[in-house]
């Protein structure tokens, strides 16, 4: 549901008062009926833009395409066509974002899709390997590798995360070097599920659990898209606290709503 804020920012864009793409409300009618600011100079057609702000609302609220579009009785195409623009911006902007973790880190890989016969867990055949990194306090970061060896993701937390840092890892043997950037800290799983104190790993296994349970709602992702979608699953896990809609609407349109 919209906030009564989000509810009056939308009527504003919906009813062509407000620049969708700089927020000032000098706008005028051109002869083709597109609305033309006279600021940014950017136009649209309102029909246009009413039908793509209702499909960022239902990007938002985690619609399915084909349930929105039916909704809003437009082509399955151009819904699905805006949802994967805005996945796209959504996975470039997760990589600026996340460019160097510091403090205390918790590392972690886990593995998406993929039937569940044979092996489970590492080795488990069929399989998509997400390799995270969680700066506490911060945000997390995501990437799909196509083995878990020492050398790939040493490779990944030299590069994503500043040396001297605090690393908190399961005993995976591929982790045994990382004490070369900073201290490093072990988890036996083993022995105990999480330790008392700071040594444990809750809070990568906790967006384990957000990302699986949210991708859950789309009834199956396809391997070549499945980058996008967790990219998705990670930009609204670091922005959880905050209003997604406005910030989609700086994503899509460039403008963050007031």
């Amino acid at each position: 549901m919209l906030s009564k804020q989000e509810t009056r920012c939308l009527t504003s864009f919906w009813l062509g008062r407000k620049c969708v793409f700089c927020g000032h409300r000098k706008l005028w009618k051109t002869r083709r009926k597109y609305l033309k600011c006279r600021y940014c100079k950017k136009q649209k057609g309102l029909r246009k833009l009413r039908r793509e702000l209702s499909i960022v609302v239902g990007f938002a609220e985690q619609q399915s395409a084909l349930a929105l579009a039916k909704e809003l009785g437009a082509s399955y195409h151009a819904v699905t066509r805006i949802y994967q623009r805005i996945r796209e911006l959504l996975f470039h902007l997760c990589e600026v974002e996340g460019a160097r973790l510091s403090g205390e880190i918790e590392i972690d890989e886990s593995y998406f899709g993929g039937k569940r016969k044979g092996q489970r867990g590492r080795g488990a055949a069929g399989k998509s390997i997400v390799f995270g990194l969680l700066e506490r306090d911060g945000r997390v970061y995501t990437r799909v590798v196509s083995n878990v060896s020492a050398e790939t993701l040493l490779d990944i937390i030299r590069k994503k995360t500043r040396k001297g840092s605090v690393y908190y890892t399961d005993t995976f043997k591929s982790y045994n070097s990382l004490r070369r950037w900073g201290k490093h800290h072990r988890l036996n799983h083993s022995k105990a599920f999480a330790y008392k104190g700071k040594n444990h790993i809750n809070g990568i296994e906790g967006f384990w659990s957000f990302a699986k349970r949210k991708l859950y709602n789309y009834h199956g992702v396809s391997k070549s898209n499945f980058v996008l979608y967790l990219k998705e699953m990670e930009w609204r896990y670091n922005h959880r606290k905050e209003n997604l809609l406005k910030l989609l609407l700086d994503v899509y349109f460039g403008y963050v709503s007031a």
